[in-house]
Order: structure tokens, then C-alpha cells, then sequence
């Protein structure tokens, strides 16, 4: 129930099972289960069938591919023709795209039979999963709690066995929070090395746009597999590199766990780290150091945590609002002059951010360039970063519309809302490779997992770490009984 990827195609290679018996069963647990979690807002199960029907036919006919009938779900923002496409937005809960995502594309010529897609938050714009369309979505550990955001929906697809394999996105750790919160592995890929077209939202044309933060990437309940799926997702979009699908990525640094050289971080400048997530990064860094690996926890080398947390808050805000009425405009600019200019607060950062002038995003722009050389720096010294995801294990649903407003509970001290994204932005500013793997339950039977930021372009090194840890840190749980009922 709960088979791999790579366990799907070797058992429907050597017959023990169908693409039509694993779709079935896929499709009877999310029968059985999903009512509870509401991870899947759109199912798709007859074309799934038939996918799955023509997969076996493939596989009889001595055809092969790399996903070649294995069970998936897609997050809801990517395009899937007779589908509709709405980002949790109620006025497009009627928009039906005219053509499929790019990554939609790749999965389906891969053979892989897609299940239906994932619930997401309003405008993709929370670290959970609700809204209007297709309500909340529910952590599998403990319902009163969050799966993440905005790929909260896969997250706990995956977590409850609903398909082997998800799509997702993350631009402030949509890809990472969530696997965190439930339990599971996710990859943000180097900034473009994966195609987006077609993850766009409802009304906007679905171009080869190169995004500044935004990317696409896999989900899994196995480090291997978050490489299997990326295979087939990373190259360029054609319509802008013609055939040119593929990119020669480098392999591994090192093959051995004890050649690799990690820099272990637990704490930020700017919000505190809880002990349960401290005591996650300790379980990485007992590991890798009782493999052999060389761990240090601290570097001259490493940029400015706290100028990267503004940075990062300036860039992801400053497009925030950038179709917003001139009347709403007129008012965050009114809001960001109560701020004193020489406030350096995250809260003044994404005020001011939201109104900032096409000179003031250039600057914040050449100070990214200058931390991507720190950071190459950084990898000359070491071979990957593990840090937290978020302070916090997955925390209490709280659906206040005032996102700005909200409140983060670290170990009883309260921070904005959106503090807790400096550490995904740690990764996603100068668009580093960032996987994201558990390290086993927090004292209250949570989830913890932690992210292990690699080179640029050098994706395969991290996953491989990842792989590497999975015998020696447990890998995937399955949901337990601390919270809420388990999914069996």
C-alpha cells in the first residue's frame, strides 16, 4: 500500500502486479480515507483507469518507460486538460485549461497514470491547504493540525498512500514545508532547471515565463524516487529550447557518505528554532557524523543569514502585489510609511517591499548576485547545508484571512507569520537545490524533517546525501495514532 515508485515498476516488470491493480488499490484507499484528510480535490479515476489499462498493454507489448504505469497525483495549479485549474480561487472554480502543463506532459509520456490533483491553498498564498472550492485539507498525523502549504494536498497524499508520486511547486517552501509536516521527501530543483509552463494561474496565459523564485518539482515517499520523477522533469520548456529536453547534470560529489562535508545549521538571527526541530537537525548530524561524514557548524563562508532573510522577503513581496488595484497600492504604501526608514524588521521588509520601486528591486537583486558568489564560495569548503525547513513542526489550522496579522508559536514565543519563511528562503533566493527529507517524530509523534541545500545545478549531490541517510534515519512512516485517527 504504501510501495515506492521504484518497488511499483519492479513488480510490474516482473508480473506481480498490474498498472490496473495498483491504480485500484491507489483508488480504494483514497475511497476509503480521503474523506478524512480532503487531499485530493479533483479525482480522475476513469481516465486513470484507462491509463493504466494502456500502460499494461505497453508493458504486454514489450514497450518501457520510466514512470510506465505507476499511480501519481498532480497538484492542483498545474494544467491538466478536462480538469479544471482554479488555485483555490472561487471566481474560477469553472476555468478548464486548453492544454496541459509542460511537467503534466513529461509525467504522461513517461507512462505514469495520474490519479486526479492535490488541494492547495487560496492563490497558493499560505503554508496550509484550505480554502473556498474544496475546503481544508488535514495533516494524516493529527487533523487538528496542517499538512503545509501550498502543496499540502500532495504531502498528504503521499503520507497516506494515495499514489506513489505527486508534482508540486515552491517558491517560500511549498514543496519542503509540507514534506516536513507529513512525514515525506520533496526536491526544489536549482531555479530553471525545470520547465513551469502551464503551473500558472487561472486567467494568465500559460507561457514559458522564466520565473525569478518560483519552481516546480517532485514529491515521494523515497529519496530515490524524488530523483526517478526528476529525470523526467528537468530540461528546458521547447517552445523556447526546441528539442533540447534533457540537461547533463553532474553526478554526486562522492558515491560514500563519509566523503561528503555538511555544514549543520540550527539557528537563525532573526526567530528562534524549536528544540523539536533542533532535535531533528541532531539526528542529521549524529547520522552523518557516525557515517563517517565531516561535520562542521559553522563557516566564515556562509552569507549573512539575516541581510539573505531580507533579501528574500524584499523579492518574494515585491511581486506579491504587483496586479493589485492602484487604490489597494495607494494603501500599502500609505501602511509601509508608518514604518521608521531605519526599521531592518522582517514586518518593515514586506511593507515595504510590496511597494518597492523597480530601482529598490535592482538592488535587492545585485545583493542576491553578490550572496550567490558567498554561496559558491560556501561549496568550495562544503558539499551541502542542512538546516530546518520551518522553526516549527506542523502547527493548529488557522484560517485568519489577515495572513500579515497571524502569529507563530515557537516554544511559547509569538513571531510574524511569515518569519518562519527564512529558512525555505535560505535556498530559494539564490535558487539552490534544496531536498528535503524526515528524521523521524518529535516527542508528540510530529513529523520533523530538515532541508540539505546543495551546489547550483549540482541537484543530484543532495538527493544522493538523501539517499544515503534514508537506511540510517528510518525514511518514511506511515501516520501513527499520536493525533487523530490513522490512516491504515
Amino acid at each position: 500500500m504504501f510501495r515506492s515508485a521504484a518497488e511499483c515498476l519492479s513488480a510490474m516488470r516482473t508480473g506481480e502486479v498490474s498498472s490496473l491493480e495498483l491504480t485500484e488499490e491507489s483508488i480504494a484507499r483514497i475511497e476509503a480515507h480521503d474523506r478524512e484528510i480532503n487531499a485530493l480535490c479533483v479525482r480522475d479515476f476513469d481516465r486513470a483507469r484507462h491509463a493504466a489499462h494502456q500502460a499494461d498493454r505497453a508493458r504486454r507489448e514489450g514497450r518501457e518507460a520510466p514512470l510506465l504505469g505507476v499511480p501519481v497525483t498532480v497538484k492542483e495549479c498545474f494544467d491538466i486538460t478536462g480538469l479544471p485549474t482554479t488555485w483555490g480561487m472561487p471566481q474560477h472554480r469553472h476555468h478548464y485549461p486548453a492544454a496541459d502543463a509542460v511537467q503534466v506532459e513529461r509525467i504522461k509520456a513517461a507512462g505514469a497514470v495520474v490519479l486526479g490533483k492535490t488541494n492547495v491553498p487560496l492563490g497558493l498564498q499560505d503554508l496550509q491547504s484550505f480554502n473556498d472550492i474544496h475546503g481544508t485539507t488535514r495533516n494524516p498525523w493529527c487533523h487538528d493540525r496542517t499538512p503545509g502549504g501550498s502543496s499540502g494536498g500532495s504531502a498528504a497524499a503521499l503520507a497516506c498512500g494515495f499514489g506513489a508520486l505527486s508534482l508540486g511547486s515552491d517558491l517560500a517552501g511549498s514543496l519542503r514545508t509540507p514534506a516536513h509536516f507529513c512525514g515525506i521527501y520533496a526536491h526544489k530543483p536549482t531555479l530553471g532547471l525545470a520547465a513551469t509552463r502551464g503551473m500558472v494561474a487561472p486567467g494568465e496565459p500559460a507561457l514559458p515565463v522564466e520565473q525569478d523564485l518560483a519552481v516546480v518539482g517532485p514529491m515521494a515517499r523515497t529519496a530515490g524516487d524524488l530523483a526517478l520523477l526528476l529525470e523526467v522533469m528537468a530540461g528546458p520548456d521547447p517552445l523556447t529550447h526546441g528539442k533540447a529536453h534533457r540537461l547533463r547534470l553532474p553526478p554526486a560529489r562522492h558515491p560514500r557518505l563519509e566523503d561528503f562535508r555538511v555544514l549543520v545549521l540550527d539557528e537563525h538571527p532573526l526567530i528562534a528554532t524549536s528544540a523539536a526541530v533542533r532535535a531533528g537537525v541532531e539526528r542529521v548530524a549524529a547520522a552523518l557524523g557516525d557515517g563517517g561524514a565531516r561535520v562542521d557548524r559553522g563557516s566564515a563562508l556562509l552569507p549573512d543569514l539575516a541581510e539573505a532573510a531580507r533579501i528574500y522577503t524584499q523579492l518574494l513581496f515585491s511581486g506579491s502585489t504587483a496586479h493589485f488595484p492602484l487604490d489597494a497600492y495607494d494603501d500599502l504604501r500609505d501602511r509601509a510609511a508608518h514604518f521608521d526608514a531605519g526599521d531592518r524588521s522582517l514586518e518593515a521588509t514586506r511593507w515595504r517591499a510590496m511597494v518597492c520601486s523597480h530601482r529598490d528591486w535592482m538592488h535587492a537583486h545585485r545583493l542576491r548576485e553578490l550572496h550567490r558568489h558567498r554561496w559558491r564560495r560556501v561549496f568550495t569548503e562544503f558539499d551541502v547545508v542542512a538546516c530546518p525547513i520551518t522553526p516549527t513542526p506542523a502547527f493548529g489550522h488557522d484560517h485568519d484571512p489577515d495572513l500579515l496579522g497571524r502569529r507563530i508559536d515557537v516554544d511559547g514565543v509569538g513571531y510574524p507569520f511569515f518569519d518562519q519563511l527564512v529558512w525555505a528562503g535560505l535556498a530559494t533566493m539564490p535558487g539552490l537545490p534544496a531536498t528535503a527529507i524526515p528524521t523521524g517524530p518529535d516527542e508528540d509523534g510530529l513529523p520533523v524533517g530538515i532541508q540539505l541545500i546543495g551546489p547550483a545545478f549540482e541537484d543530484r549531490t543532495p538527493l544522493h546525501l538523501a539517499a544515503l541517510l534514508d537506511q540510517r534515519l528510518g525514511g518514511f512512516r506511515a501516520p501513527g495514532t499520536s493525533c487523530g485517527p490513522r490512516v491504515r
